[in-house]
């Protein structure tokens, strides 16, 4: 959902939150690491070597990974897993982390559930905070999504941004003093 899918890279996530995050945080810049039909153990194995080519820590790492999961029928314990070591991996790093949830569809029955609550316990135990639902007001609206039912567009796209971002600013370091 973060990697832009079928639009144009200005219309991707990333780079819609970084104009939105520039305007109150000049010079903020998002890295996009998302990876179009990633699951949350490509994320996993990716993430290392994401962190090594960094010339800096980041100041946040925002995990949203498991739409891939829930598709393919991943065993939730599993994504679980996954995204429990992508937070500990970050910890050990000094990287904090706003995790972003993804909701599994409710005809899905107890898999949803099950699903379901894996981001919300993966946020507690790991202290970090959580955004519960990455496209909350956007999935399966008619005019959002684009044409797989599934993927949103770019309007959309600008509204998962805007929604997010009071949650970023909140778990980013507070602003440096410039003048210090």
């Amino acid at each position: 959902m973060t990697a832009g899918y079928r639009l144009r890279p200005e219309q991707s996530f990333a780079s819609r939150l970084e104009v939105r995050l520039q305007e109150r945080r000049p010079g903020s810049r998002v890295i996009n690491a998302g990876v179009s039909g990633d699951t949350s153990a490509g994320g996993l194995a990716r993430l290392p070597r994401l962190l090594d080519r960094q010339t800096r820590r980041p100041d946040l790492c925002l995990v949203e990974l498991g739409a891939n999961d829930a598709i393919r029928a991943i065993d939730p314990a599993t994504t679980q897993a996954n995204l429990e070591q992508i937070l500990a991996e970050l910890s050990r790093r000094g990287v904090p982390a706003l995790l972003a949830g993804v909701v599994a569809p409710a005809f899905l029955g107890s898999y949803a559930i099950r699903f379901n609550a894996v981001f919300a316990d993966v946020a507690a135990r790991h202290g970090v905070p959580l955004y519960p639902s990455f496209l909350a007001g956007v999935a399966g609206r008619p005019g959002l999504v684009q044409a797989d039912g599934l993927h949103p567009n770019a309007a959309a796209v600008d509204l998962v941004a805007a929604s997010i971002l009071p949650h970023v600013e909140a778990a980013l370091p507070p602003l440096r003093d410039l003048a210090a």
